[in-house]
């Protein structure tokens, strides 16, 4: 009788656990489970971070364009006593329209892209004090022979709707911060690469740029199909 009763709690026991067999099919499901969850994961933390940059340059372009309207439509230029880059250093006379009152800093958290590692030195370009603490620059690369806008009349571009304003550092290159070909590495420059861009109507979106393989992109407008330009003729 007690050998009976024994083998009967010995099948109870089988029945309600889980056999080698069983433990494998369930690892093998959350194995599948985590190969489709995890990218999606990832992905998702990408268009946040990409939404997130995108509000920051809406807010950035809208600033320039409120400094231009104080300042008889005029955009960002400096005196020739001013020897800073107004292409950057823009940012001292619109960070006010921003609501940022402070010395420049990295804690300027609308200047930064989420994204943004920098390419020119080995930090990004929002804690750098060489960039004046911003992931963003105006469309004000002023030297001889650079299509630009600094120190033009907003009501004097002709397409505003296609003329950048302000954009991030890696249409200079052009490189990609959000959908790189060549993963964390900032270089080579390639063509086609996607920057987070203002225009002068101040509309901002993700834009491929475009980049003959010699010359920096801000050097020249680009060939036709490109829906962007740097010039304000």
């Amino acid at each position: 009788m007690q050998n009976k009763f024994a083998r009967s709690s010995t099948i109870g026991r089988t029945d309600l656990g889980f056999s080698f067999p069983d433990l494998l099919v369930v690892l093998a499901a959350l194995s599948l489970i985590a190969a489709i969850a995890v990218p999606l994961l990832i992905k998702n933390r990408a268009r946040v971070r990409q939404a997130q940059c995108m509000n920051n340059l809406n807010q950035v372009n809208r600033a320039v364009l409120l400094y231009a309207d104080e300042s008889q439509g005029t955009l960002p230029v400096f005196s020739e006593q001013n020897k800073d880059p107004v292409w950057w250093f823009y940012k001292e006379l619109i960070k006010g329209h921003a609501g940022l009152k402070d010395k420049s800093s990295a804690q300027d958290k609308l200047f930064a892209c989420p994204d943004d590692r920098g390419y020119t030195d080995p930090i990004p370009f929002w804690r750098n004090s060489r960039f004046d603490f911003s992931s963003y620059v105006f469309n004000g690369v002023n030297l001889p022979g650079i299509p630009n806008l600094a120190g033009k009349k907003v009501n004097s571009v002709k397409e505003p709707t296609k003329t950048l304003l302000t954009m991030e550092w890696t249409a200079h290159g052009p490189l990609s911060w959000h959908s790189s070909r060549t993963g964390k590495k900032n270089a080579p420059f390639y063509n086609n690469a996607g920057s987070m861009c203002g225009f002068v109507d101040g509309s901002v979106k993700f834009t491929p740029i475009y980049y003959d393989g010699i010359d920096a992109a801000f050097t020249r407008d680009p060939i036709p199909g490109y829906d962007y330009r740097w010039s304000a003729e």
